[in-house]
C-alpha cells in the first residue's frame, strides 16, 4: 500500500527506513546496502525528500549523511503512514536493517496467526541500545509485549545444532524478518 501511495518503491523503502530511526544517520551506500537497492536511485529519492523538506542532511568529511527531519510538518503524520501500512512485521524489519541485524524472525502464537498479546522473536546480531530502543517504540505502538531473544551470530551456530529448544523453534511456523534461518 504504501509504495503504491509514492512515485517510487525506493523512496517508500528510504523513508521506511529514515522515519522508522530518526535518531540514526546514514550515508546513500549505506542506506543502499541495507535496502539492497541501486545506489544512485537512492542518492535521487533522497535528494527529492530534502527539496520536499522531509530529509535533512549533513556533510561529514566527503561523506553526506541524511537522516529524517524530525521538525518537518510531515513528520508524524508520515511516520504514523509507514506503520499503519507496514504493520508491525514491517516496522520490525526496518529498525533491524537500520541495526546491522543478520537474521531476525518471529515465532510461536502471532507466527501461526492466532491473536497474541506477546509477539516472540529471536534476532541474530548485535545488541544496540538503539535496537533496544526502537523495539519499545513499536510495543507501544502496536500495543503488543517484544518477547526478543538476542543471540551473537557465533553462539547461534553452535545452538543451531545442539540447542533442543532452539531446533524446537526453527520447526514451527515463523515470520521471517531479515536473512535466512
Amino acid at each position: 500500500m504504501l509504495k503504491s501511495l509514492f512515485s517510487s518503491s525506493i523512496r517508500a523503502d528510504v523513508l521506511s527506513l529514515l522515519l522508522n530511526s530518526p535518531d540514526e544517520q546514514f550515508y546513500v551506500r549505506e542506506i543502499a546496502k541495507l535496502l539492497r537497492k541501486n545506489p544512485s536511485g537512492v542518492k535521487r529519492e533522497l535528494d527529492k525528500l530534502e527539496e520536499m523538506g522531509i530529509v535533512i542532511s549533513e556533510r561529514v568529511a566527503n561523506l553526506k549523511y541524511f537522516k529524517a527531519d524530525r521538525t518537518s510538518p510531515l513528520f508524524p503524520e508520515l511516520k504514523e503512514l509507514i506503520a499503519k501500512s507496514q504493520g508491525l512485521p514491517g516496522a520490525m524489519k526496518s529498525l533491524l536493517r537500520a541495526n546491522e541485524v543478520k537474521l531476525a524472525f518471529i515465532y510461536g502464537p502471532y507466527a501461526a496467526g492466532e491473536e497474541a498479546v506477546t509477539v516472540d522473536m529471536v534476532v541474530i546480531g548485535p545488541s544496540t541500545p538503539a535496537l533496544l530502543i526502537g523495539l519499545r517504540d513499536i510495543e507501544k505502538k502496536f500495543g503488543k509485549r517484544i518477547n526478543c531473544t538476542v543471540i551473537d551470530e557465533e553462539e547461534y551456530k553452535l545452538k543451531k545444532r545442539r540447542d533442543a529448544g532452539l531446533k524446537r523453534i526453527l520447526a514451527e511456523k515463523r515470520i521471517t524478518l531479515i536473512g535466512r534461518a
